[in-house]
């Protein structure tokens, strides 16, 4: 099973979660309240992007009281519907960026979000600017059970798999689809009986760019200060996570 070196940017997204654990909470129940909006019910077997959401809540160990609690807030007519812009920008050294937001109100949300890249050495740009440097694409995050890799690899590629990595030392799979593939894969886990830990649309750059340590650390300080935004959801970057940059990230936790 091929991989294109995401481990190393999934495990510090998974590390930054569980350091801040109420705002990976918010995050997700702006999924939810997102998802029971736009499929106009709460009932995630006739809602398949509630279905994902509440799967990546029980990915996150999300209680179930705020799970309901956030799909009947949700199902409220009198809950405004979340709007989710998008915003395009560059971080020092030339790194584009991508982010990606849920709000209840747009004038706060661009204003912070300019804030940081103008406080952080970035500059935010106009739509457009980076999005064609990224490519769209599913990401379905499996716990690996000892199941038989060689069966299961050509079932996740029946699915639409294009990329399958796997972790032995978190017990993880990671298996990569294109972005019209993510229902499919979706549908053949259902299938399969496998619930996947976290299911995302990421936005993967199509090359990357490299960078010294003291210009990265300016690149992920301002990548950081994105994300601690209560009204972003995602961040995407397209800085090479290079040996140096990894391992001056672990010296410095």
């Amino acid at each position: 099973m091929a991989g294109h070196n995401k481990w190393s940017k999934i495990k510090r997204k998974k590390g930054a979660a569980d350091a801040k654990r109420s705002k990976e909470f918010s995050r997700i129940i702006k999924e939810i309240t997102v998802a029971v909006k736009d499929g106009d019910s709460g009932d995630p077997d006739f809602n398949p992007r509630l279905r994902v959401a509440l799967s990546n809540a029980k990915g996150v160990n999300m209680p179930k009281e705020n799970i309901d609690r956030a799909i009947k807030k949700a199902l409220d007519s009198g809950t405004e519907a979340l709007l989710q812009p998008t915003y395009e920008g560059y971080a020092p050294g030339g790194i584009a960026i991508f982010v990606e937001c849920t709000t209840d109100n747009l004038n706060r949300t661009v204003s912070s979000v300019r804030a940081i890249f103008n406080k952080r050495g970035g500059n935010l740009a106009t739509s457009g600017s980076v999005d064609f440097l990224f490519e769209r694409k599913g990401v379905f995050i499996l716990h690996e059970a000892g199941q038989d890799l060689e069966e299961l690899e050509l079932e996740l590629i029946d699915g639409g798999a294009e990329d399958i990595e796997v972790d032995h030392e978190s017990k993880e799979i990671a298996v990569t689809v294109a972005f019209e593939d993510f229902g499919t894969m979706q549908k053949k886990l259902e299938d399969l009986n496998l619930e996947p830990r976290s299911a995302t649309l990421e936005r993967e750059p199509t090359s990357t760019t490299t960078l010294p340590w003291d210009e990265a650390r300016s690149v992920l300080a301002l990548v950081d200060a994105l994300e601690e935004d209560d009204d972003v959801q995602n961040v995407f970057h397209n800085l090479e996570m290079t040996d140096e940059v990894e391992q001056m990230l672990a010296n410095a936790e």
